[in-house]
């Protein structure tokens, strides 16, 4: 592995019960070394799959969300702005090929940030380009990923 390379694990075993493949169970697990947590994953439920369980495209929207986050509080920490509250209600849009595939062909992240002072809002606004630039998982997807945020001042 050369400098500045990582490279990331995950186990992933089928918990479906095998059936024929129109009607296969979609259920499985995933899980990577030294997580509390495992995901339980599955199909989405237009797709046969259990609405309970995490599906692949909301896992990918939440790693595009996550990531810009982090990227976020980065730059805005450097910059000496401080967030004292962030939410995100972001969507991803996939588009069906008529072939039994299809894509995701947009994600829009609506980052609600909450800033310590009205001297901060202009700033905060600004950073989010900065931060899309800077997040890896964004900068690895094939599809614009479009940001609509909202930034306030915190409540006193």
């Amino acid at each position: 592995m050369t400098p500045g390379e990582h490279v990331f694990r995950v186990q992933l075993e089928w918990t479906g019960e095998p059936r024929p493949p129109r009607a296969a169970g979609r259920a499985h697990v995933v899980r990577a070394d030294g997580k509390m947590h495992a995901i339980e994953g599955s199909a989405a439920r237009a797709f046969h799959g259990d609405a309970a369980r995490w599906n692949p495209e909301e896992l990918l929207l939440a790693a595009l969300a996550d990531c810009h986050l982090l990227s976020y509080l980065y730059v805005t920490a450097r910059d000496g702005i401080v967030v004292t509250g962030y939410e995100d209600a972001a969507t991803a849009t996939l588009r069906e090929d008529g072939r039994g595939g299809g894509a995701i062909v947009e994600v829009v992240l609506r980052p609600h940030v909450l800033v310590a002072d009205a001297s901060m809002l202009e700033r905060a606004a600004d950073l989010h380009a900065e931060a899309s630039e800077l997040c890896f998982i964004a900068s690895s997807v094939a599809f614009p990923v479009r940001h609509e945020p909202t930034i306030e001042v915190a409540p006193a």
